[in-house]
């Protein structure tokens, strides 16, 4: 009887302590913070680039940012800055981004057959991997990674674009914790 008084406040009590649970699980943790650097490319033509990244805690996930600017041979200069807000889905593991808002509200992932990136991230040891994919015109794909590995002082970066099966450009670089 009296473990049957018990029952709502055991209930009540896993229901306020799962949130801690899951911070202890939290897989991408160690990556929060704030980073930046250079990076080059080595496939393609040679381009200096300089990079901020940030990753932030988020519920059932984490918010992914990051800006590049580009120094061209020609000396222009590209600019761009993105941020995806990822979260959990029902495989272990693989985070699904939200790059939209639904209908109500919610982040979602964009759509490819319309030309969108699909986009995903996982954990792979010290390493946070982002896939992106993107169906082309003609039914052909487009494979960006970005492996984003854990080091003593910040973050190496590496990226590379596939395109039908083809390298189409790898960019290495190291970033720096704030």
């Amino acid at each position: 009887m009296y473990a049957l008084r018990l029952l709502p406040f055991l209930s009540l009590l896993t229901l306020l302590l799962a949130p801690l649970q899951a911070n202890a699980e939290d897989p991408f943790k160690p990556f929060y913070g704030e980073y930046s650097g250079q990076a080059v490319t080595s496939v393609g033509e040679v381009e200096k680039r300089e990079l901020d990244v940030s990753i932030s805690p988020l519920r059932r996930g984490f918010t992914l940012g990051w800006s590049t600017t580009v120094h061209r041979a020609s000396g222009k200069i590209k600019q761009a800055k993105f941020s995806i807000d990822f979260k959990s889905t029902q495989r272990d593991g693989v985070f699904s981004s939200g790059m939209r808002n639904g209908k109500f509200g919610n982040k979602i992932p964009l759509d490819p057959l319309n030309g969108d990136p699909f986009v995903w991230a996982t954990v792979s040891g010290k390493t946070l991997v982002v896939n992106s994919l993107l169906v082309l015109e003609d039914g052909g794909y487009e494979m960006q990674t970005y492996k984003r590995t854990l080091t003593a002082t910040g973050l190496d970066l590496q990226f590379s674009r596939v395109r039908n099966g083809k390298n189409l450009k790898l960019i290495e670089g190291m970033l720096t914790r704030k």
